[in-house]
């Protein structure tokens, strides 16, 4: 749009009395636009304020956001692939994803705080290997639940990247983000949330344990 307006402003004179108007579709596409610029920021507000509720830990929740950006990366590539420009259509494409990853990252904590919890209750959270396996046994029991939602979607979506006919062009704009998304995100919330997690869990308990140490003098007044 920058360009067709500075080549008009190049090559076109207007005679005195007469203006340029850009209507139309452009028109309708600038409107949507500025309602988006306020929506999608509302909804990863409201996408956030709902995972506070629900865990109750703003750590867990910005977990869960990590998924968001991974998700995004996918759809791009795949927009860049197929040589789609940004538009409206992408736009409810990445939001409908951003609410899938969202989902996926909830399920995966679920798994990770099961087997995390449970692991603390029976005191096999001693060391940090133990702890990694904790972790790591709440992923894996994830990988099948996952996987099957992937499949589920993709192969769903994949015929309307293919379709042609009236109204095509406009509902691959919003496949698209949406596949492409959720193959990183997939990758995401296998591998790197529960790295993340991890780590997470490793500082908490260190801290937890350096508070329980008594200090020199407690253990002197403990002694006494």
């Amino acid at each position: 749009m920058g360009d067709a307006k500075k080549l008009l402003a190049e090559r076109l004179e207007l005679p005195v009395g007469y203006r340029l108007e850009w209507s139309g579709q452009f028109e309708a596409m600038e409107r949507a636009g500025r309602r988006l610029r306020i929506v999608v920021p509302v909804t990863l507000a409201i996408i956030f304020l709902l995972l506070f509720f629900h865990f109750g830990s703003v750590i867990e929740s910005a977990i869960v956001m990590l998924s968001l950006p991974f998700a995004l990366v996918g759809g791009v590539w795949l927009m860049w692939l197929l040589g789609y420009n940004q538009s409206i259509a992408t736009a409810i494409g990445f939001i409908a994803l951003a609410g899938v990853a969202a989902q996926t990252g909830v399920v995966m904590l679920l798994y990770l705080d099961q087997a995390y919890h449970d692991r603390r209750t029976r005191g096999a959270l001693g060391n940090r290997a133990e702890i990694d396996a904790a972790i790591e046994y709440g992923a894996v029991e994830r990988v099948r639940p996952k996987m099957m939602t992937v499949t589920a979607i993709i192969p769903g979506l994949l015929p309307i990247l293919w379709s042609q006919g009236a109204g095509a062009d406009v509902m691959k704009r919003i496949a698209a983000p949406m596949v492409g998304g959720m193959i990183t995100s997939t990758i995401l919330t296998l591998v790197v949330i529960p790295a993340i997690y991890s780590l997470w869990r490793e500082r908490d308990i260190a801290r937890h344990a350096s508070a329980s140490v008594p200090t020199s003098s407690q253990a002197r007044s403990i002694r006494q």
